[in-house]
């Protein structure tokens, strides 16, 4: 069935007269300018990624990850690459992983990756597929993979060629690794990762078992030695890496690797397969096994192509540039890296917070949970365009919470992280339930919520400064930076989307109490400068206020890594009640628009991102989102390998564009509306999954009389007229057809 639809979609696209949706994907976008995204190859929601490794070992590169703080394996800027890793983290802000590192070379062995490294030219990337050349050595290297396994390419000249297998190098913070020589064509072994952005607590194993098309002539492994004092006399290796010919016992280290030695004539090709668990090597190896095409490079990237094209077959666009498709399509593409699979094909992987082995069997478990920034709106994008997997993304979250005791901030390999701030899961699980997406064990889901709202600070995982805000309605400021507003700020957002949970189970008494909770955040609204303020434990507000404090990552007191107007319209549960304290709609939009005018809003953070849409809540005033929306696509996403404004966030600066360029926006997780902007396509059909929604299809049709025109004019749903500058999700839903009329 998979391979029909495949099929299916390329005659559909064929007779349509439409390129196929993975030529519009771009991987390189997003590789610099700090988007953080690699082109590796990769299947959607894959454990393995197989990235080119080229941020450490040479002067010649731009970003080094030793010298500055640095979260991705690869950089467009930097040239010297040394090696290709498995598993790799994509748009996120803190290093972690990029383990398992494989090195074509030439010659005789050296284990020193500043050595060994090598100038890569003549890059190449499209969806499940990366290509360069290693100019050093005359090898061309390309990657694609599988769900669980990677498989590389290698067209070697003729002569003594070899692939090295570097487990002391990677971009994780962890160090500490074993391998198993199994004979010349099989290696397994396990790197240790973790301390996400320096974190403690957080650290986990990966295993792995790798395999050669071709037996090796000759192979071994190394370590690299201590430096030593007086003994330093007697030995050949002080500080120096020492070589194991033939040794195929296991071997135990920080700086340790292996090698696999062939005689290859010109072009000769040598294929190098890896299977990954968080299991067990067993499981590693059962992975592989079943994964596997036994070594056919070209049907395991066709069989990626195809999965490509059917997941981003989902929405179809007409109309627009060639650039402007290329931004949306790779957005897109963006958005189905993470979360991804952490269960091996038996179903097997590893409980949160434990080393504990569990078991699914009815879904996908989910890893890599950046809740704060996803929240906003990549998930409501997935519960649209996919609910299934949204469905087992929060099916993940509550088993999270069933096997620790809390549902999880930034979760990343079945570990808490502790990163960003509030308490994330509850909005993502309350929107995609009123969404329709019902069918996981709703009763825990909600008692986990009720705990993490309740729940003294002390024994709070989730908010350990919760005992002031229940008790006075805020979080003081009470050290020169911490993060209080920012930490209350969303958890009004959560007990919001608490009240909204409640009210649907008809919980009446709990819906009225996290209600009035989650708008206490006037508690902090200070008519003096009319815009959120940080207040002391005494109940007085910040002196010396500095609104634009903390830009560019500067610190500031209250808020994290913003300003106070980089949060202060970060209510967007209650924007009329916000309108109110600001002194009606006409200074409301006013402040707002001044945000714009004078450089106030970030692209890139995730508290603002809302902003432009904000204007949709006054009468009148709706062009300005428009005119903001269009201007900040034009401005910030590009064709290019910063066309992306910062950190992707997990795919939650794609989610903003996607929705931008189709003309509508979640403003509020829980609130299903939309909010309306004018359309950057002629059209837009998205295909609605029937297994959840009634509608079979939906479009979004965009009648211009000039290419320039932006303003919408008027609009029409299903052929009646459409007045509201918001469309619920239901309407959507049900399909039908929404039309702009738009003028100069």
């Amino acid at each position: 069935m998979k391979r029909l639809s495949g099929i299916l979609i390329l005659f559909f696209l064929s007779i349509n007269g439409f390129a196929q949706f993975v030529d519009y994907v771009n991987p390189f976008i997003g590789t610099t300018n700090f988007g953080t995204t690699n082109p590796g190859a990769i299947v959607p929601r894959g454990m393995v990624s197989v990235s080119p490794f080229n941020v450490s070992g040479s002067d010649l590169n731009t970003y080094d990850k030793d010298a500055r703080w640095w979260s991705t394996p690869y950089s467009w800027d930097n040239s010297f690459l040394t090696g290709f890793s498995h598993v790799n983290l994509s748009g996120v802000g803190c290093p972690d992983l990029g383990v398992i590192l494989l090195m074509p070379t030439i010659g005789e062995v050296n284990a020193d990756h500043k050595a060994y490294g090598s100038i890569m030219t003549n890059q190449e990337a499209s969806p499940g597929y990366y290509a360069t050349d290693l100019e050093k050595y005359g090898i061309k290297a390309e990657l694609s993979s599988t769900k669980r396994t990677g498989i590389s390419r290698y067209t070697f000249p003729k002569g003594k060629s070899n692939i090295l297998l570097n487990l002391g190098l990677g971009l994780t913070n962890e160090t500490g690794a074993k391998l198993r020589i199994v004979n010349n064509q099989e290696i397994e072994g396990s790197r240790m990762t973790g301390s996400f952005c320096y974190n403690d607590g957080s650290e986990r194993p990966v295993y792995f078992v790798a395999r050669f098309s071709k037996k090796a002539e000759e192979f071994g492994v190394w370590k690299k030695m201590p430096e030593m004092q007086a003994e330093s006399a007697w030995s050949d290796t002080d500080g120096q890496f020492k070589y194991y010919k033939n040794y195929t016992q296991e071997l135990f280290g920080d700086e340790i690797g292996a090698y696999f030695t062939f005689d290859t004539n010109t072009n000769e090709q040598i294929i190098a397969e890896v299977g990954v668990s968080y299991v067990s090597i067993a499981n590693a190896r059962m992975n592989l096994n079943a994964e596997s095409n036994q070594f056919d490079f070209e049907k395991t990237r066709l069989q990626a192509k195809e999965e490509w094209n059917n997941i981003l077959s989902r929405v179809k666009v007409e109309g627009g540039t060639e650039d402007q498709k290329t931004i949306f399509y790779t957005a897109l593409y963006h958005t189905q890296i993470h979360p991804n699979i952490i269960n091996d094909v038996n179903g097997q992987y590893p409980a949160m917070e434990s080393f504990e082995i569990r078991e699914t069997k009815d879904c996908n478990r989910y890893t890599v949970f950046s809740l704060w920034d996803t929240y906003r709106n990549f998930h409501p994008l997935m519960a649209l365009l996919y609910p299934q997997e949204q469905q087992d993304m929060v099916r993940s979250m509550v088993d999270m919470y069933k096997e620790s005791g809390w549902l999880p901030k930034w979760e990343l390999n079945s570990k808490e992280t502790h990163v960003m701030e509030g308490d994330p899961a509850i909005p993502v699980i309350v929107d995609s339930y009123l969404r329709g997406l019902t069918d996981f064990d709703v009763e825990a889901a909600y008692s986990a919520m009720v705990k993490s709202a309740t729940t003294e600070g002390k024994k709070n995982k989730l908010r350990p400064d919760i005992d002031y805000y229940l008790n006075e309605g805020y979080v003081p400021l009470m050290e020169e930076f911490d993060n209080s507003v920012s930490h209350a700020l969303e958890y009004y957002i959560a007990d919001w989307n608490l009240a909204q949970f409640a009210k649907a189970l008809d919980k009446k008494d709990d819906y009225r109490k996290f209600l009035n909770q989650s708008l206490r955040y006037k508690e902090y609204f200070d008519q003096e400068f009319g815009m959120i303020r940080p207040r002391l434990a005494n109940g007085d507000f910040l002196q010396n206020f500095d609104p634009k404090q903390g830009e560019n990552f500067e610190p500031s007191p209250g808020f994290h890594e913003g300003t106070a107007w980089q949060y202060t319209f970060c209510v967007p549960h209650d924007v009329k009640g916000l309108t109110k304290l600001m002194g009606g709609e006409k200074k409301f939009v006013n402040k707002l628009q001044m945000v714009f005018d004078k450089g106030l809003f970030d692209m890139a953070n995730e508290p603002d991102i809302h902003y432009p849409f904000l204007f949709n809540y006054a009468k009148g005033e709706e062009w300005r989102t428009q005119k903001e929306v269009r201007r900040l696509i034009d401005t910030y996403y590009k064709n290019a390998p910063d066309g992306i404004p910062g950190n992707d966030d997990c795919g939650t600066l794609s989610a903003w564009v996607i929705y931008s360029m189709m003309g509508i926006y979640p403003v509020c997780s829980g609130d299903t509306d939309y909010a309306i902007t004018s359309p950057v396509f002629d059209r837009i059909t998205i295909q609605l999954d029937p297994e959840f929604y009634s509608g079979k299809t939906f479009e979004i049709i965009t009648h211009r009389k000039n290419k320039g025109d932006l303003f919408i004019d008027k609009m029409m749903i299903n052929g009646k007229k459409q007045n509201s500058y918001f469309i619920t999700h239901k309407a959507i839903s049900e399909g039908g057809k929404l039309e702009f009329f738009i003028k100069k």
